[in-house]
């Protein structure tokens, strides 16, 4: 089938604009991705070493609080550490506007959907609410710079993120004959070894042992974060010795970061590994049970380049299945939300300016409402992909009540609905949407209605 630039920025990319241009070829699609990364030059989010408040800076508040009670001066470390708590949630609603802006005003779809792809695939949460706006920090420190590079580089960074390490409870690994264990109760937590292999790598179907999955956890201790220092690899904790992971034996001598990067870099190029991204990429971005034909070339070229990432995005949208005109997936309320802003055209500065109550009642409540908490999914597998899990009552009630009641505070001027619908939906919209969106009442019911149409939630 030929390119189409419609279907091209509604499945692959977030959502049509009536003030952006589409993409005009899957080199065009792929060159973009290749490039500068412009929109995050535009509307930066700060690199989790640089964001502010840090887990240090709790950590100081804290221990200042703790040396001033029943002091003088208790009163005015606990103002510190309250000041610190709404900079937290001043932080993030500053990234919720950021990552909303970026998807609303990118001329490179597919690398924020891909980031979010790739963010999801290695699920972080914060382990406490005071962290939360750090996960955007995270994905934009690990796993954002290598969405077109080599998986065994994104690998390799996010599971020495400090978010990472602290969601896993890596930072309580301890080796069991290792020094620090001599004189520590805690022993080996295999945590992130099982999710690395279960979920990150192999799969779940994957050719491994529970042996592999210890062995493993054991050449991941020395692996470890805290407020301080961020991650850093701390020998103490390591095992010493040498581990064998499927198959292959690391380390030996000198406990190092370096042993755990050989085993990753190794475990990304694995045949499993190949099979179960090339998979999970197709079943997000193509179809629910994705032709495994596609999956078999996709994961051949993956490991046919030594794991580069690109290669496989290449397969799958050189593919006659990609430019299907069948719209088999459900947009998730992060998407939903996200295209329906680029369809009206918001303003940059209307959602850079809006208010920590605005971005709460406008955004955060909604996507809740819609079964997407931000930045907190149930589990480390991340957010499903199942239309059963989004396409609920509660779900579509929040859709429908977000897509009526909204556009008005993003946009002054609502657009025409009989334009409009060709804005959200493209040159050749059902013809049900069509008569609704002329026959509506006023203006608003007009965009709410395209908006919640069953032809907007697909992509």
């Amino acid at each position: 089938m030929p390119f189409d630039p419609t279907l091209a920025t509604i499945r692959f990319g977030m959502g049509l604009s009536p003030d952006i241009a589409l993409p005009q070829s899957v080199d065009d699609m792929l060159a973009r991705l290749s490039g500068p990364d412009e929109i995050a030059a535009r509307i930066p989010i700060s690199l989790y070493y640089d964001a502010y408040p840090s887990p240090s800076d709790f950590r100081d508040a804290t221990i200042a609080l703790n040396q001033a009670r029943g002091t003088d001066g208790e009163a005015a470390a606990a103002e510190i550490q309250a000041g610190l708590r709404e900079d937290a949630r001043n932080a993030v609603a500053n990234v919720m506007k950021a990552e909303f802006a970026r998807a609303t005003h990118t001329t490179d779809g597919f690398r924020e959907r891909l980031t979010r792809f790739w963010a999801d695939h290695f699920t972080v949460r914060p382990t406490v609410g005071t962290t939360r706006h750090l996960v955007s920090s995270h994905v934009e420190q690990f796993i954002r710079p290598h969405v077109a590079g080599t998986f065994a580089d994104m690998l390799s960074a996010a599971v020495q993120s400090p978010m990472m390490v602290l969601y896993l409870d890596q930072q309580r690994s301890m080796g069991p004959n290792s020094q620090s264990a001599r004189n520590n109760d805690r022993g080996l937590n295999e945590n992130l070894a099982r999710e690395l292999l279960e979920l990150h790598t192999l799969g779940v179907t994957g050719t491994y042992t529970q042996t592999d999955v210890r062995e493993l956890a054991k050449l991941l201790t020395g692996v470890t974060a805290n407020a301080q220092r961020g991650g850093y690899f701390r020998p103490q904790q390591a095992e010493p010795g040498p581990e064998t992971v499927l198959g292959v034996t690391y380390g030996g001598n000198e406990e190092s970061i370096d042993n755990v990067i050989a085993a990753l870099r190794d475990i990304a190029v694995h045949p499993d590994t190949a099979q179960h991204l090339a998979r999970k990429l197709a079943v997000h971005f193509i179809a629910p049970d994705p032709d495994s034909a596609l999956v078999d070339t996709m994961a051949q070229a993956y490991l046919g380049s030594g794991g580069q990432l690109i290669a496989m995005y290449d397969v799958m949208l050189a593919s006659d299945l990609a430019w299907d005109s069948q719209l088999q997936k459900v947009k998730q309320p992060f998407d939903f939300v996200a295209s329906s802003m680029r369809a009206l055209a918001a303003p940059l500065d209307v959602i850079q300016n809006a208010t920590l109550q605005e971005v709460r009642r406008l955004i955060q409540r909604p996507l809740s409402v819609m079964g997407q908490v931000w930045q907190n999914p149930v589990g480390p597998d991340g957010w499903p992909e199942d239309e059963e899990s989004w396409i609920t009552p509660q779900g579509m009630a929040g859709r429908i009540t977000w897509a009526m009641e909204v556009p008005r505070a993003l946009v002054f001027d609502l657009p025409d609905p009989r334009d409009f619908v060709y804005h959200a939906l493209g040159p050749t919209p059902p013809e049900p949407v069509l008569f609704a969106a002329n026959a509506a009442e006023t203006i608003q019911d007009g965009i709410g209605i395209v908006l919640a149409s069953a032809a907007f939630q697909r992509r």
